[in-house]
């Protein structure tokens, strides 16, 4: 199974795709999306949209996995500009035929880390370690799309177990 990962923005979206093969997790590719903040939103959106849509032809992953939305009152902005970036996801994997699942942001951190409260750094130490990933001055919009990744792959573990004790 090809799973992809995005933790989306509007400057940097970071992706990852692995391959869960019985239970053998591969990186098979990770990086970002950059656009301009010199550009106007509507390219900027255009520039997301083309990047994405030529991962997603290449790759064919079966799912992508995505953080929720979330809004903190003190950076209504943020929210704003991360929803434009979330909507071309959206609709990319929906153009692509890819199933989507969301998270809450908390949700990887917990699953990766054990700590809902983990910092970035914590994610990316642990997330480097699982996929035997040499680079730590990877960008943590990266390894944040791969933690999406693995919480997919923790999750659907556990719901295989757990069907199985019923």
């Amino acid at each position: 199974m090809k799973i992809l990962g995005i933790d989306p923005g509007l400057d940097t979206t970071g992706y990852g795709l692995i391959d869960d093969k019985k239970g053998v997790v591969s990186v098979i590719e990770a990086g970002v999306l950059k656009t301009s903040c010199k550009d106007p939103l509507s390219v900027r959106i255009k520039t997301i949209y083309y990047q994405l849509v030529d991962i997603i032809d290449a790759h064919k992953p079966d799912v992508c996995i995505i953080e929720q939305l979330y809004s903190h009152y003190k950076h209504p902005m943020t929210a704003i500009l991360m929803g434009h970036a979330r909507g071309v996801i959206l609709f990319c994997c929906s153009q692509g035929n890819v199933e989507v699942v969301e998270y809450p942001a908390k949700t990887p951190k917990r699953a990766i880390t054990g700590n809902g409260n983990a910092s970035k750094s914590q994610v990316q130490r642990v997330v480097n370690n699982i996929l035997n990933l040499k680079d730590s001055d990877r960008p943590l919009d990266v390894t944040d799309a791969l933690a999406l990744c693995l919480t997919y792959v923790y999750h659907a573990k556990n719901k295989h177990l757990e069907a199985a004790n019923i």
